[in-house]
């Protein structure tokens, strides 16, 4: 395999580079400290720039304003976004819009792509993908109590989701539903476009995670549908198709997850190295960077992040090359592997950091927060670890025989 990239990524790496330095990580003070309102508009502003730069929307569709990538480069990209909270909104490729419009690329009509997709695209409006229920294992999503019941020419709703992320300012949502309850399992459920403002939509607050409800797009809300009534012309798809298409969402987004991750690994890895070089520990001008215990996390940490980098690079080149499906193998190593060498290097970044790892003076106590779920969210790495391993296994089987 070849992972060597074109002279063209080349130069799209460096201006995303040069411009996260300069334009995006400066505006992480107004995220720990500021004004909400006031870093939107900065975030706008930032925007507005990459638009001219032409860089908006890397990975997405060319025929509706993005710029078309393939699985690896845009992992490439993710990664040099991921350096930031904010890298992925300013340059409008931010979950869970990034992987609702990979849904709405591949299944909508003709019509839901107009008043959906292109909109969402060109970021004039955001999404939100609701499918977790409380009362429900989010790790057996065929287990799902929302129902949508035909009635006339539409659906009627009902419901209780939550984590539905980014609701909180969002224009519509992908919902999962129940509309095939005699089905087999995974033809249950559909997916179905709700606008956010039908009555029966119901927003009934933005979970607060560690502390933080968050708002806009970083925010996790809890949503009761209420005989929430839409169009059937609403489905997305076909009817019963929701947990396939929910898996042909998440293989992909898990690279972006898992490049996100990385450009996470990689900050908090020069922060941490940064900080051992200039931090003075006694009256001989010893720095953290002369201690044994030191060298060693930097050696350790270093191979774990270049391996994980290697590991993520092949499954989406795996993706590129075979499509989603035959990388499954992959997707699920990834996840697991990556989520916790990313934790790893924060932690050990703020404990480098010492007290001043714990304030919100870096951006280190803000990714230990809101990172902490990546072991959780988009399958618990139980689950990926005993998929995986389970595959695996009956391979070695079928050969013994």
């Amino acid at each position: 395999m070849d992972f060597e990239i074109s002279e063209k990524m080349t130069t799209i790496l460096d201006m995303v580079g040069q411009f996260m330095d300069t334009e995006v990580i400066p505006l992480e003070g107004e995220l720990l400290h500021g004004d909400q309102a006031t870093l939107d508009q900065m975030v706008r502003h930032a925007q507005d720039k990459v638009r001219q730069m032409e860089l908006w929307a890397p990975n997405h569709p060319v025929d509706f304003g993005g710029l078309g990538l393939s699985m690896l480069e845009h992992g490439l990209v993710s990664e040099a976004l991921g350096r930031s909270p904010l890298g992925h909104i300013v340059f409008g490729v931010q979950a869970p819009d990034a992987g609702n419009i990979e849904i709405l690329h591949a299944h909508a009509t003709d019509d839901q792509r107009e008043r959906f997709l292109r909109p969402l695209v060109a970021g004039e409006i955001r999404s939100c993908f609701s499918m977790t229920e409380p009362e429900m294992p989010g790790s057996n999503p065929t287990m799902m109590a929302t129902t949508a019941v035909k009635d006339g020419d539409d659906y009627v709703i009902n419901g209780q989701k939550w984590f539905t992320s980014s609701a909180d300012g969002a224009a519509f949502a992908i919902v999962m539903a129940v509309t095939n309850p005699d089905a087999p399992p995974h033809q249950r459920a559909s997916m179905i476009l709700v606008p956010t403002d039908t009555p029966g939509f119901n927003l009934v607050r933005n979970v607060s995670m560690m502390g933080h409800p968050g708002s806009g797009h970083a925010s996790h809300a809890e949503v009761i549908y209420q005989g929430c009534r839409v169009p059937q012309a609403n489905l997305l798809g076909t009817e019963g198709a929701g947990f396939a298409m929910a898996q042909e969402r998440l293989g992909p987004g898990r690279i972006h997850h898992c490049m996100r991750w990385l450009g996470i690994a990689s900050r908090s890895f020069d922060l941490m190295c940064a900080r051992a070089n200039y931090r003075v520990i006694n009256e001989n001008g010893e720095t953290l960077a002369d201690q044994q215990a030191i060298q060693h996390w930097v050696a350790e940490l270093d191979a774990e992040i270049r391996g994980a980098r290697l590991q993520t690079l092949h499954a989406a080149w795996m993706i590129d090359r075979y499509g989603a499906k035959a990388a499954r193998d992959e997707i699920s190593a990834i996840k697991f592997s990556v989520a916790n060498t990313m934790l790893k290097a924060v932690d050990t970044a703020i404990q480098v950091h010492g007290a001043l790892g714990v304030t919100d003076d870096t951006i280190l106590s803000y990714w230990y927060r809101h990172e902490r779920a990546a072991r959780i969210y988009d399958g618990a790495d139980e689950v990926h670890k005993t998929s995986l391993g389970r595959r695996i296994l009956r391979r070695y089987a079928s050969q013994a025989v």
